[in-house]
């Protein structure tokens, strides 16, 4: 009898790890078959400014963002090793997701056991695909958590009987997480509550606790020190401060707090989307580990990193989809609890209903998979990017950008009025302006009149030798009380400064239309469309 259930129990591990590697086999595939997916706004951003860190050309000098530079030199280490296209940066990115997915697997089984992490590391790599979180894409938090997971796992396995030296570096990993991008402070909190939470169970006096907490927060604030440093010696660390701080402060305060919680319900719903099932065992898992005393720590650390993760999605209330990446490692453990909780459960029964747990978690794993197969398995890349981005001119970038690189020189400038950066990157010509993004233009805060002004006092300096308008509404954000002398000037600016010698036509659904040097006369009226305007002799 003992030689059966150890037989079956074998059986079962097997079975674990074959699903679990099968789960991240699987959604490897789908990130190769889209390596090749144009970059969204947001990539061409990261990207265009890594393009500059690597010809010596440090952040916030021709590209302005709020964001800080972590994200920005990460690309730049990937794009030196893997090249800097399309399908470099999206092999760096199935990496950090493959590193992202191990780190899961061991806190996972560091906090219960083995099935536990098989089970959180596949939910990830499952969750982590989906477009509903636009994970595909290359975005700041997809590079917030590899260091973040870093950080709490050394905290984890930290023993009290061992030197200090682990906490500072947990501490110099979060910091790395906060330089990727600032709500990751969020999980710096979590760090120092976790410190002091178990400093008091375990019985330390308060000296003890607070010494552990001084030195993670020195590892904490190390990267951001030296960030600073290295920005004030090549003299743009007061572009840095006004972007990442000042404009920062305006920009998080756009959002009424009475609008919070129906932006919220709206967007959490849509980022769950075909993954509801999984969501709904991390559920369980929370109230079946919570229950059981054996696991009540351990779910206990989960909580505290679902809460601190969930915070940091709040700053603004925008709540993006691509934000909830950041809670994904949470709801992940915390199905990996539930399932192991129920098959430990059924352990001591029939073997048949012990495997029922095996087969409820492989369909929960594919009914997102399958719901999504039509994006994941038979569109094009381009295709792809045109379902999940069908208002912005994210394939079309590629070809204006081409264009743009035939037609000049390497020291020449462009200038691209909207917010699509990544013109920048495929064309590899620098910014006649720093606003790369027009958003911050657009939106009813108190330097919108300011940044309009000097954008154009930018271009006006530079002469830059092609002007790319962006006419989508997506580009832009125009709200009913926006500045409007940006487009006064486009107005007079480009007619008597440019002639026209390119029209993308988006109006259509199906097809894009381009028109280099052959021009319909007179131009057309056209809901969405990019101009490409060369300057006159």
């Amino acid at each position: 009898m003992t030689n059966t259930i150890n037989t079956h129990d074998k059986v079962l591990r097997v079975a674990w790890w074959v699903l679990g590697l099968t789960a991240f086999g699987l959604t490897l595939a789908i990130r190769i078959r889209l390596l090749g997916i144009p970059l969204e706004r947001d990539e061409g951003e990261y990207a265009y400014a890594g393009q500059l860190m690597l010809q010596g050309i440090p952040p916030y000098k021709l590209a302005y963002n709020m964001k800080f530079p972590g994200t920005y030199a990460a690309y730049a280490l990937l794009m030196l090793i893997f090249g800097q296209t399309i399908t470099g940066i999206h092999l760096g990115l199935l990496l950090v997701n493959a590193a992202t997915v191990v780190l899961i697997f061991l806190l996972g089984r560091k906090l219960i056991n083995s099935t536990t992490g098989i089970a959180a590391a596949a939910s990830y790599a499952v969750l982590s695909v989906s477009p509903s979180v636009l994970g595909f894409a290359g975005h700041a938090t997809h590079f917030v958590i590899l260091p973040v997971l870093g950080g709490t796992l050394l905290l984890l396995n930290h023993s009290d009987r061992q030197t200090l030296r682990p906490l500072f570096a947990s501490g110099l990993l979060f910091g790395i997480g906060v330089l990727m991008k600032q709500p990751a402070i969020f999980f710096v909190f979590f760090g120092a509550f976790y410190l002091t939470f178990r400093g008091i169970r375990v019985g330390f006096d308060l000296k003890r606790i607070l010494l552990q907490n001084l030195i993670f927060a020195g590892g904490v604030i190390v990267p951001f020190g030296m960030t600073c440093l290295v920005l004030w010696f090549a003299g743009v660390f007061n572009n840095f401060w006004f972007w990442t701080i000042d404009y920062a402060r305006q920009y998080g305060s756009l959002v009424p707090l009475s609008e919070a919680p129906q932006i919220f319900i709206h967007n959490v719903k849509e980022a769950i989307g075909a993954g509801w099932a999984l969501w709904v065992l991390g559920g369980i898992g929370l109230i079946a580990g919570l229950w059981d005393r054996r696991t009540r720590a351990s779910a206990g650390v989960v909580l505290g990193v679902l809460v601190f993760s969930t915070l940091a999605l709040c700053p603004g209330f925008y709540f993006r989809h691509h934000y909830f990446i950041l809670v994904l490692p949470a709801v992940s453990l915390l199905v990996g609890v539930g399932i192991s909780k129920v098959s430990d459960l059924l352990r001591d029964h029939l073997s048949v209903l012990s495997f029922s747990t095996f087969f409820l978690f492989g369909a929960a794993l594919g009914l997102p998979i399958l719901w999504e197969s039509s994006f994941f398995f038979r569109a094009s890349p381009g295709n792809a990017c045109r379902m999940i981005y069908p208002e912005s001119p994210f394939v079309e970038s590629v070809r204006i950008a081409e264009f743009v690189r035939e037609h000049t020189n390497p020291n020449d400038t462009i200038a691209v009025l909207g917010s699509e950066p990544q013109i920048y990157f495929y064309s590899n010509r620098h910014s006649a302006t720093g606003y790369i993004y027009t958003y911050g233009l657009m939106e009813p805060q108190k330097y919108a009149t300011q940044m309009q002004g000097e954008m154009i006092r930018e271009i006006e300096r530079t002469h830059p030798k092609y002007l790319i308008f962006v006419g989508m509404s997506e580009s832009w954000l125009k709200r009913p009380g926006s500045e409007e002398l940006i487009f006064t000037w486009a107005h007079d600016y480009i007619p008597q400064n440019y002639s026209i010698t390119g029209l993308v036509d988006l109006s259509a659904t199906d097809r894009t239309h381009y028109y280099f040097g052959d021009i319909p006369r007179p131009l057309p009226q056209l809901e969405n469309y990019v101009l490409i305007c060369e300057r006159k002799s």
